[in-house]
């Protein structure tokens, strides 16, 4: 009688095993029914509502049940935007570059290459930092003004590269302050020769003449320091830089 009773249970236990998988099987294809357009528009109104794990799991579903479909791809491009949202930059990044590499052509790939220039330029925290996010946010805006001239992301990317660029003559100006203070001349003068030659429209730029005029005085090297200082008396005439510098050179002159 207990083998009767053991060998029911086992029954009536592999019974509701069956029927329970059928049922999951039964949602999921009743779920699949709905179409990538109405799953994809349910992710969005997760992803909308902040719902970033919800938006995933949809996404995620959209992008292996309907990995033909133009769902899919935008699947993708939703799931590595989450991972920015997030700051995951560094997956959110490994996302786009995959996008890139799978749909070189796909119609919206320019936002593909303008958010993950957006990766690098968030990380930017000041000019201090490493310059490597400096360097690749510059390279990846300038990517979508050269590839993309009229894609709807131009022209911030435009307004982007002039901050990064900001960025960068600050920390080379930091960097040359740093090297004058220790009196390395050459290190100092190269750092200060680069804000002037690569970001010529720098606010930077008239300190760093008069940098360059404080150096070619310390060095003896007269020449340089008055044709630098012509330089800044010519573009920035109304500058406390050209004022500094011409009170280094003419001390004893008052400027007319």
């Amino acid at each position: 009688m207990k083998k009767l009773s053991k060998y029911l249970l086992i029954s009536i236990l592999f019974f509701f095993i069956i029927s329970c998988s059928k049922s999951n099987e039964d949602k999921k294809m009743l779920k699949n029914l709905e179409g990538p357009e109405i799953l994809y528009k349910n992710a969005l109104n997760d992803l909308n509502n902040q719902k970033y794990d919800l938006a995933l799991i949809k996404f995620k579903e959209i992008e292996t049940v309907y990995s033909l479909s133009n769902e899919a791809v935008q699947a993708q491009i939703m799931m590595a935007f989450i991972e920015y949202v997030k700051m995951n930059y560094g997956d959110a990044i490994l996302k786009f570059n995959r996008i890139i590499a799978r749909y070189p052509s796909h119609k919206n790939i320019d936002y593909a290459y303008y958010m993950k220039a957006m990766c690098y330029f968030e990380q930017i925290e000041n000019e201090e930092l490493d310059g490597n996010n400096n360097i690749q946010a510059l390279q990846n805006f300038n990517q979508i003004i050269n590839r993309f001239p009229e894609s709807k992301y131009a022209r911030d990317s435009d307004q982007k590269i002039i901050l990064v660029k900001e960025n960068i003559a600050a920390k080379h100006m930091n960097i040359g302050l740093f090297y004058l203070d220790k009196k390395k001349y050459l290190s100092a003068m190269n750092r200060f020769k680069k804000i002037v030659e690569f970001h010529s429209t720098s606010k930077f730029v008239p300190e760093a003449l008069h940098r360059l005029v404080e150096i070619y005085y310390s060095l003896g090297m007269m020449d340089d320091a008055e044709k630098t200082a012509s330089v800044i008396a010519y573009n920035y005439p109304d500058s406390k830089w050209y004022e500094y510098s011409y009170q280094l050179l003419v001390p004893d002159s008052k400027k007319e």
